[in-house]
């Protein structure tokens, strides 16, 4: 991994050989894009971003935000969501990921929006947001959560952690007052 990268997760300027037959990876112009291809198989390192789910928890106290405990842009607050595991569908990753964070349980209604998340500092994001209901569980701060707080949308921090989570936010405001749903991002 690359020494300046510090933050866990390899992108392509971390890999210079083929993880196929361990040949020297090259930039190569391919599909319009510049790509890591191997000198000697057909490997092409396809930088794709990451799946994240999350969830709008909304109800009489206001919409559900969390405070990041760790880095990136800890004690910023945020919509309860995080990275999908390899062997998870979008909705089992909201599920899990809305417990690990807050202790509820909770049911999805639908899909809310899915957005391009350009600023993580980890690597580029696809979020994916669901409009759920709460049906069990006790609201506590929990995995990587400092706090868990609902807030009045007139009443939303302004230090939301990340720009798709400021849309988001933006954008369920209009929900509630047009009833349509945002367009994909």
């Amino acid at each position: 991994m690359n020494a300046d990268s510090g933050h866990g997760y390899l992108e392509a300027r971390d890999f210079k050989y083929c993880p196929w037959c361990g040949a020297t990876l090259q930039e190569k112009d391919l599909d319009g894009r510049r790509r890591l291809k191997c000198s000697k198989c057909e490997f092409i390192w396809y930088r794709n971003p990451v799946p994240a789910a999350g969830a709008i928890i909304y109800n009489d106290s206001g919409l559900l935000l969390v405070k990041r405990k760790y880095p990136p842009r800890a004690q910023d607050w945020c919509l309860p969501a995080g990275f999908q595991e390899y062997d998870e569908s979008p909705i089992e990753c909201c599920k899990r990921e809305i417990h690990e964070e807050t202790g509820l349980e909770i049911d999805i209604r639908g899909l809310f929006c899915t957005y391009k998340a350009g600023d993580d500092p980890r690597t580029f994001v696809v979020l994916i947001l669901y409009l759920t209901d709460i049906v069990g569980g006790e609201l506590a701060p929990g995995d990587d959560a400092e706090e868990v707080e609902f807030f009045k949308l007139d009443s939303i921090p302004n230090n939301i952690a990340f720009r798709a989570h400021i849309k988001a936010i933006d954008h369920f405001r209009n929900y509630l007052k047009t009833g349509l749903l945002p367009r994909e991002d």
